[in-house]
C-alpha cells in the first residue's frame, strides 16, 4: 500500500498536507513547522515537520496514546532525530511534537474531525492484504 503526503501549505507555525492512498485522496494532514533541511535548515525538537523522503509504516502499540497507531521508521539518522513519529489525530501543531495528524483542513491552521478520520485510516490499514507492506511518500 502506498501513502503520499503532498505538503500543500507551510506557513510560519504549521503545515498543512494532503494523504492519497494508492493514488486516490484520503484526508489532509497537519504537521509542525516546514524546514528546508536541504539547505541547512536544522530541526527543533517538537516543532519540525519531518524530511521529505519515503518511510516504511508499521502499526505498533503506542505507550503514550495507549492505542495501536501507525509509525514511521526510515535510516539511523531519520530513526535517531525523529524518534516516534506517528500519524494520530489532534486539530492544531500545539497536538503534535513532530508527528502528522489527520484529519480535514476545514479552518485555518487546524484539521478537525481527527478522530473519525484515524479510524477510517486505520480500517483501510486492516483492509490491505496480509503482509502487504505500507510505505509513506512525503513531498513537499
Amino acid at each position: 500500500m502506498e501513502l503520499i503526503m503532498k505538503r500543500i501549505a507551510k506557513r510560519k507555525t504549521y503545515t498543512i498536507g494532503k494523504l492519497y492512498i494508492d493514488g486516490e485522496p484520503f484526508c489532509d494532514t497537519l504537521e509542525p513547522t516546514w524546514r528546508d533541511y536541504a539547505n541547512g535548515a536544522y530541526k527543533m525538537k517538537g516543532k519540525s515537520a519531518i524530511p521529505d523522503g519515503s518511510y516504511a509504516v508499521v502499526i505498533s502499540y503506542s505507550p503514550k496514546f495507549q492505542e495501536w497507531l501507525p509509525l514511521l521508521l526510515g535510516g539511523p539518522e531519520f530513526n535517531r532525530k525523529w524518534q516516534g513519529v506517528r500519524i494520530h489525530a489532534g486539530n492544531s501543531a500545539k497536538d503534535t511534537e513532530g508527528c502528522i495528524l489527520v484529519g480535514e483542513n476545514r479552518e485555518v491552521g487546524r484539521v478537525l474531525d481527527s478522530r473519525r478520520t484515524l479510524a477510517r485510516l486505520m480500517k483501510r490499514l486492516a483492509e490491505r492484504p496480509e503482509g502487504e507492506a505500507v510505505r509513506l511518500r512525503i513531498e513537499s
